[in-house]
């Protein structure tokens, strides 16, 4: 059901460390560092820390549900926008996460930032 999710930090490097220390203890550590979102796992990025300019209290989440395929993430996406969910981002190939990265975003009625994914499409899904 839950293919990753993430938190945002206004304090980077605590909340970094913190999560270095305390997932490495469980087995996990950084697959990806992209300097202002870090993707931790053993295998696959599951739990991400993410920051951003202006960051400030009460900030979003991110989740992510897992798609078996692109038109699961498109059928997500239409139902979402029809019951009023604010569009972040219209399903697409996202080839700077890996190939076959197919999502959609939208923001909840409480602020979050929820997405469906499927790892396996190919251009043209």
């Amino acid at each position: 059901m839950i293919d990753h999710f993430g938190i945002n930090a206004a304090h980077w490097d605590e909340t970094t460390g913190f999560y270095d220390t305390v997932l490495a203890v469980l087995g996990h550590r950084r697959l990806m560092d992209y300097g202002v979102a870090i993707g931790y796992g053993t295998e696959v990025p599951a739990f991400w820390v993410s920051t951003f300019e202006g960051i400030g209290p009460n900030r979003e989440n991110h989740f992510a549900f897992t798609a078996p395929d692109a038109a699961t993430v498109r059928a997500f996406f239409d139902a979402a926008v029809a019951t009023g969910a604010e569009v972040l981002h219209e399903p697409r190939l996202w080839p700077e996460y890996h190939p076959g990265y197919y999502g959609a975003f939208v923001r909840d009625p409480e602020g979050n930032n929820v997405e469906a994914v499927c790892h396996t499409a190919a251009e043209g899904d």
